[in-house]
């Protein structure tokens, strides 16, 4: 029924013109921003989820800098006690010297002045091998005891650093005394033990170091795998939305097109009147 009161054909063709314009509105978005989800009405579950995903890619991205860093100290750890290794196996050389019966007190207190600075290296060294200014193989630092680092998304993906304490002390060479065929046969027995202690300290950094490495390349994995699975609830797919827009963007053409035809019908039913 032709009427001019209400114009309900201009009415119909606004609301599919605002209907049209929000969704080319809502492709534009997408596509500029290049994520499915622009505002949490795309898909809250979605959005729930990826957010949850992003946190553990932010912990993980952060646990591969951890387990670098642990691998740092204990190469570092390693270095120091690979000097010390060698400088008990000088030493032994020396007591070696020092045992023979060919040998005089007199040249013995030759050795015996070399042992001495042999001996004070190697509390050099432990007291010198440090990461971050910390301490790591003379007993002084929370590595002697272990320190949990986080390596996973977790609290409890964690791998403990535990470093053993290498000074002369602890090795039990600081008394030892070459001056003596005496002294130096008891030095041999007691650098025999101490080397094996540095040795078996060694492989267990190595052991951990291995162990970090393999993290790191979990870590690598999971990271990625979580990426994908992030992409596939966000990333936008172009394609399509280009699509979406091309179609928007003709039926708002459309809209405006009828929205102005409509707004001619009231003009043409007036002449009716004259």
């Amino acid at each position: 029924m032709p009427v001019i009161a209400t114009n309900t054909a201009a009415n119909a063709a606004v609301y599919y013109l605002n209907m049209n314009s929000a969704q080319e509105t809502s492709a534009l978005s997408k596509l500029s921003s290049g994520s499915r989800i622009t505002k949490a009405s795309d898909d809250a579950a979605g959005l729930a989820i990826s957010t949850s995903i992003s946190s553990d890619i932010s912990t993980l991205q952060q646990a591969a800098t951890n387990a670098s860093q642990a691998t740092s100290i204990l190469q570092t750890a390693d270095g120091g006690a690979s000097n010390i290794s060698d400088i008990l196996a000088r030493m032994k050389t020396l007591a070696s010297e020092a045992s023979s019966g060919t040998v005089t007190d007199s040249s013995r207190g030759y050795i015996q002045s070399e042992f001495s600075q042999l001996i004070s290296e190697i509390g050099t060294i432990a007291g010198g091998t440090s990461y971050g200014g910390v301490s790591l193989l003379d007993g002084s630092s929370a590595f002697s005891s272990g320190v949990s680092v986080l390596v996973g998304a977790k609290a409890t993906d964690t791998v403990t650093v535990t470093l053993s304490t290498l000074t002369a002390s602890s090795l039990g060479v600081s008394t030892l005394n070459v001056s003596t065929q005496t002294g130096a046969n008891s030095a041999l027995t007691a650098l025999d033990t101490a080397i094996g202690t540095v040795s078996s300290a060694r492989a267990s950094i190595g052991a951990q170091e291995s162990r970090f490495n393999f993290s790191a390349n979990e870590i690598s994995t999971q990271t990625q795998n979580l990426q994908s699975a992030k992409s596939v609830i966000t990333d936008v797919d172009v394609a399509a939305e280009e699509a979406t827009l091309s179609s928007s963007e003709v039926k708002t053409q459309a809209a405006v097109a009828a929205e102005t035809a409509a707004n001619q019908i009231p003009q043409y039913l007036l002449k009716l009147l004259g």
